[in-house]
């Protein structure tokens, strides 16, 4: 018999690091291909296990398990690795419905987090880690069965693995997500995840192929191009409003020799926090603080 955590009562949860870079695939269905991100101080590798990488619908599960260990935390509670809980919780906090197929996909997705390999060099709790881990050191779903034979699933067990747990326990970069996160789509999820964790003042402007690197976004510049004037156009990411600016090219840019056919100028991504009173009839009852 397994001692169940409390369920969650106070705010989805997630790690500062996870947010900001792309550690997920950008899809619903199984991704196949290994990940990879990197820049001047930052490099990451994922890659996929045998049913794909994690998506970012999955991290919904890390996402939880994250607040449940903030919460315990803040409680004052002894933390370990090891979480059991519901997947009626679960489902309740995320928005998921109760359907079998959701109980399906939960399977499927635990054993992508076990199964995908993550490899980086950013330190968590003061260490670095040479070499690949898993979300999930081990997942497994605990059952019964009703007199008809049916199976009834009792608990989800989990245990997160060294990299995050360090980075909750020591570190103590953790922000609180909109509760509308989880009506987004997974572009719209990772821009409001780069937003919420790297807006440090009231707006941050990024170069359109350097935020096409962060967010984690596979398919060509141009398609991501038309993907952000669509988003934009919508205006529906929680607490912060996206437009994407032409800019001027500098004198070098006007001095090469001009090409035939239309011109094009480079452009950027501004993202800016929506006022108090407009971020609150987009999230009601969302806490953008810290």
């Amino acid at each position: 018999m397994f001692l169940l955590d409390s369920p969650l009562q106070g705010e989805i949860r997630g790690e500062r690091s996870l947010m900001a870079f792309p550690f997920f695939a950008l899809a619903k269905n199984a991704w196949m291909k290994p990940l990879a991100y990197q820049s001047d101080k930052v490099s990451i590798e994922v890659r996929p296990s045998a049913t794909g990488v994690a998506t970012i619908y999955d991290k919904e599960i890390v996402l939880y398990i994250a607040s449940l260990m903030a919460s315990k935390i803040e409680a004052g509670e002894a933390v370990g690795q090891d979480f059991v809980f519901t997947a009626h919780d679960l489902f309740s906090v995320t928005g998921s419905n109760h359907s079998a197929r959701s109980y399906a996909r939960l399977s499927e997705a635990l054993e992508r987090l076990q199964g995908t390999q993550i490899k980086t060099n950013i330190e968590a709790g003061g260490e670095g880690e040479e070499g690949f881990f898993s979300w999930l050191s081990e997942a497994r779903l605990h059952y019964t069965r009703t007199r008809s034979g049916e199976r009834r699933l009792k608990a989800v067990k989990v245990r997160l693995c060294d990299w995050l747990f360090r980075a909750i326990l020591r570190d103590r970069q953790v922000l609180n997500y909109a509760h509308a996160y989880f009506q987004l789509g997974p572009i719209e999820r990772r821009i409001y995840e780069v937003a919420r964790s790297t807006c440090e003042a009231d707006s941050l402007e990024i170069d359109l192929a350097m935020f096409r690197l962060q967010v984690g976004y596979q398919n060509p510049l141009p398609n991501f191009r038309a993907a952000l004037n669509h988003i934009a156009a919508a205006d529906a990411i929680p607490d912060y409003h996206l437009a994407l600016v032409e800019v001027a090219e500098d004198v070098a840019a006007d001095a090469a020799p001009v090409r035939r056919g239309r011109k094009s100028h480079p452009l950027r991504v501004v993202i800016s926090r929506r006022a108090p009173e407009l971020a609150a009839e987009s999230e009601s009852g969302a806490d953008p603080a810290q």
